[in-house]
Order: structure tokens, then sequence, then C-alpha cells
């Protein structure tokens, strides 16, 4: 089918001759194809520190450079905001007890 004729559809072409900023983008993302975001939510859960390394990237809005990694580094963001959560929870259980005779 016609490309020109599907322009409004579920899909939109790679290239386009009228707006070249649509082929930027063709490039695979990093890290096996997943993203920073993505891959350092995985590692996270094995290494918590590329939670903050990727919140360190969201918050020094990276994703401008790519917006397909916007999702990713919010994961990530999102995961490190739990984990310090949990963290403060558990060293107020441990300070707490402590206190207690």
């Amino acid at each position: 089918m016609d490309q020109m004729n599907h322009r409004n559809g579920n899909y939109a072409p790679i290239r386009d001759q009228e707006d070249p900023i649509l082929g930027i983008f063709d490039k695979p993302l990093p890290c096996f194809g997943c993203g920073i975001g993505w891959f350092s939510l995985l590692l996270g859960f094995v290494f918590p520190v590329m939670w903050y390394y990727a919140a360190f990237l969201y918050f020094g809005k990276y994703y401008h450079r790519d917006p397909r990694e916007r999702t990713g580094l919010q994961a990530s963001a999102i995961a490190a905001l739990i984990c310090t959560t949990a963290v403060f929870i558990v060293v107020a259980v441990f300070v707490f007890k402590s206190l207690l005779p």
C-alpha cells in the first residue's frame, strides 16, 4: 500500500522528504537495544547504584538527546526513590529498636 495514503494511520514512515527530522532516531538504542534507562533498571536489581545513575541522567535531561530514553530513565528514577524510602524505613526501625530498653 502507498505510504502517502497511510500518513495519518497507525504508523509514520521512518524517513520523510518533507520532514527530515523523522529519520534522526533510525539508530538502535544503546545497551543491547533497550536503552540506558531500562538497562539500568534491570541491572539495578543487582547493583542499586545503577538506579541512582539513571536518575541523575533523568534529572540532567539526558532524554533530550533521544526521547526514547525517557520512560526507562523515569522507571529507574522511581526505583531509586522506592529504594531510598525502603532504606530510610529500615534504618529508622533499627535506630528506634536500639533506643528501646
